[in-house]
């Protein structure tokens, strides 16, 4: 079996869970304890990623590869599955998206760390509201393309956008996104049910 050091509560986890799921790879992944923080260095998975972050994955043979990025695309290639299309401005507008669901997890994840992370007397409020403002302009743009998006997670820039959408209403349910962003909150509405999207759903 694959090895998989794992978080329930990373959306860069559950991206990696999706594909699998997806691509019918999901119990060849051991799911390995892990305790990645920013600033309590896990060494248990700096044995995959000298980084120490999740997600880390170590094949049968002992390749290790990480992060998110390279293990989907590692896994798609493993299930001979389609989630990364090859060819032309398909190939290119799928890894944008990609780029601007895990754009939104950076931001988000940024913000989080400035109160979760560091002591009261170091926190920097304007730098957690550049974060915030970085996902409301992801959220907008995320809006103006939504009339074009699949409602099945068969794409790996669709997976990275749910799989953010879920992080915000997982840690920053106040940002009530769904409000501002009726076509992104009907879209999701239908991905989110999907049985791959159930069944990563982040949980404490």
């Amino acid at each position: 079996m694959m090895s998989l050091f794992y978080a329930s509560t990373s959306a860069y986890v559950r991206k990696v869970m999706v594909c699998a799921t997806v691509l019918g790879l999901a119990d060849e992944l051991e799911r390995l304890e892990s305790a990645a923080h920013p600033i309590a260095r896990d060494e248990r998975i700096a044995a995959f990623n000298p980084l120490a972050k999740v997600p880390a994955l170590r094949s049968e043979n002992g390749l290790c590869l990480y992060d998110s990025r390279v293990i989907c695309e590692y896994l798609n290639a493993r299930g001979q599955g389609n989630l990364f299309p090859q060819n032309g401005d398909a190939r290119w507008r799928s890894l944008a998206r990609q780029a601007l669901g895990d754009g939104i997890i950076d931001a988000a994840l940024l913000a989080r760390y400035e109160f979760s992370a560091r002591p009261p007397e170091k926190q920097w409020q304007d730098w957690a509201d550049a974060q915030l403002k970085k996902v409301a302009a992801g959220l907008t743009e995320i809006e103006g393309q939504v009339g074009g998006f699949s409602e099945f997670p068969d794409d790996i820039g669709l997976i990275a956008i749910g799989c953010a959408l879920g992080y915000l209403d997982f840690r920053f349910a106040e940002l009530n996104w769904r409000a501002s962003h009726p076509l992104t909150a009907a879209w999701f509405a239908v991905f989110a049910a999907h049985p791959a999207m159930v069944a990563t759903r982040p949980h404490l």
